[in-house]
């Protein structure tokens, strides 16, 4: 088995192995993985946070020895950034921003000098909201999960993860976890919604803020009201996903 770490700001992970692929998600600077396959020029990794699976150039990560990789995923005391923007140095003086949710824990074992906020993970419920309005008017942005573009299943998965709280990368999935409520009224703010298509599909999820309104990312991460129908888009005046569950997760 070889491993590896993301030693970029942000890297694409792809459905198959080419530049044009669908990405299925993102690496951020400090996730480590699992190297499943290993091409001329790319890489079939599993996650280790989510176990999600996909392809990544080889010229985009740095290999990680297997007790180097042990260290890390053995490490109780996270560190992730929870500013927009942070910075690293390099060995050689380059200074290179990271982003919201980046795991600097190991930037030394990177050979780089972490620059900004990143206190210890305490597992919270409270601040979930506010770390979800950080993510405010981000582009929707198919398999991304950063303030520069991210997508609804992505959003929970980060606000979440940057809270202590683990989250599966798909929706479907995510919509597993948790304890169902069986109204509305149950909810707190930081509960996850979750809204079905025509053939009953569970394709999108939000946050629940107070007072019946819910941060999701839908065109951009957007805040509008929920009932027991679904989202009610304040600005088309009109109902755009069809509530199907809510989970208490944390």
């Amino acid at each position: 088995m070889q491993y590896g770490i993301c030693h970029l700001s942000v890297v694409s992970v792809r459905k198959e192995p080419n530049d044009i692929s669908e990405m299925v998600t993102q690496l951020l600077y400090g996730d480590h993985f699992k190297v499943k396959e290993k091409r001329k020029k790319w890489s079939r990794i599993q996650i280790c946070y989510d176990q999600h699976e996909g392809w990544i150039a080889n010229n985009q990560f740095k290999e990680l020895s297997e007790a180097s990789f042990d260290n890390i995923d053995n490490q109780k005391e996270l560190r992730l950034t929870n500013d927009f923007i942070s910075h690293i140095i390099s060995k050689d003086g380059v200074l290179t921003p990271i982003l919201l949710g980046s795991r600097v824990d190991i930037s030394e074992l990177l050979g780089d000098t972490f620059e900004g906020n990143a206190p210890k993970l305490i597992t919270s419920k409270s601040n979930l909201v506010e770390t979800a309005l950080l993510y405010l008017n981000a582009p929707y942005q198919w398999g991304a999960k950063t303030p520069y573009g991210i997508d609804c299943s992505g959003l929970a998965q980060m606000v979440y993860k940057i809270n202590g709280f683990k989250l599966f990368r798909d929706t479907e999935k995510q919509a597993t976890q948790g304890e169902p409520l069986s109204f509305i009224e149950e909810s707190e703010p930081g509960d996850l919604a979750f809204f079905d298509n025509n053939e009953g599909i569970i394709n999108h999820v939000g946050i629940i803020l107070k007072d019946n309104y819910i941060i999701h990312a839908h065109g951009k991460v957007r805040i509008d009201r929920i009932d027991h129908t679904g989202i009610f888009n304040v600005e088309e005046k009109l109902y755009s996903h069809k509530l199907r569950v809510i989970k208490k997760i944390a």
